[in-house]
């Protein structure tokens, strides 16, 4: 926030529904709710901030969540998106075992919780955030099943919403991120060339899934930043210009 703000640009974040200090802490409220939810805010920010440009930026499940407020009846009124390391591995590329263990187990005892413990994935390579994060009593350490249900259901959304997304989008996406598939963030570009979308795509080879909290971020910082204040030419770190590291995604461009 104080970075962005240094660069004249305003910083607003949100406890998403079921999260943080948000109502309903660790329940799901529905991609259909939580979509919702972000467009009254942007409403609100129209408000507040009138003629001034406003965008809309994810991390993650917030990245999916932008991407399905897009389908709304009455879609947000936004200049463009920043997608970073968006969460779009939906039912349609979750292995077949896993979707029906999820299912059955969301539907038979959707309370039951599980931990992220014993996978070996490193989500960031700032281990002093990620440790305060773990310090932090608002982040939820135990998800529902249900909720985990309700997050694949979501990101299934965002990747069947890309050919209603009509605005310029900034995807950034990490090489070494583990936890979004670079195969997932490859098919929804392929889906948004289809569509003849207004995207450009940023990898970053020392990238992990946090690309906003690694310790490389304010490179990532100074990319959003440009694209938001000119939306035309490289981006500074030049990650645009060569998606190599990332494998799949430079195949899709190709």
């Amino acid at each position: 926030g104080p970075w962005f703000a240094e660069q004249g640009l305003t910083l607003v974040a949100i406890d998403q529904r079921g999260f943080g200090r948000a109502p309903g802490r660790g329940l799901w409220a529905g991609d259909d709710r939580m979509a919702e939810d972000a467009a009254e805010v942007v409403a609100l920010l129209r408000e507040k901030y009138p003629g001034l440009p406003l965008y809309l930026m994810g991390e993650s499940m917030g990245s999916a969540v932008a991407m399905r407020t897009m389908t709304l009846p009455a879609p947000p009124d936004v200049d463009g998106l920043v997608l970073s390391a968006p969460a779009v591995w939906g039912w349609q590329q979750l292995n077949e075992v896993y979707a029906v263990t999820l299912w059955s187990a969301a539907h038979l005892v959707p309370s039951v919780t599980l931990t992220g413990r014993g996978l070996d994935i490193w989500p960031s390579d700032n281990i002093e955030m990620l440790r305060a994060l773990g310090r932090d009593p608002l982040v939820i350490k135990e998800t529902r099943i249900g909720t985990i249900y309700g997050l694949v259901g979501l990101m299934d959304s965002a990747y069947e919403a890309v050919p209603e997304i009509r605005k310029p989008v900034l995807l950034l996406y990490g090489a070494k991120d583990e936890i979004v598939p670079a195969p997932a963030i490859a098919d929804t570009l392929e889906k948004f060339e289809r569509a003849k979308a207004n995207v450009t795509v940023a990898c970053y080879p020392g990238g992990y899934h946090m690309l906003l909290r690694d310790l490389a971020r304010e490179t990532v910082w100074r990319d959003i930043a440009a694209w938001i204040s000119k939306r035309s030419g490289p981006l500074p770190s030049g990650q645009d210009e060569n998606l190599q590291p990332c494998g799949p995604l430079a195949k899709k461009q190709g």
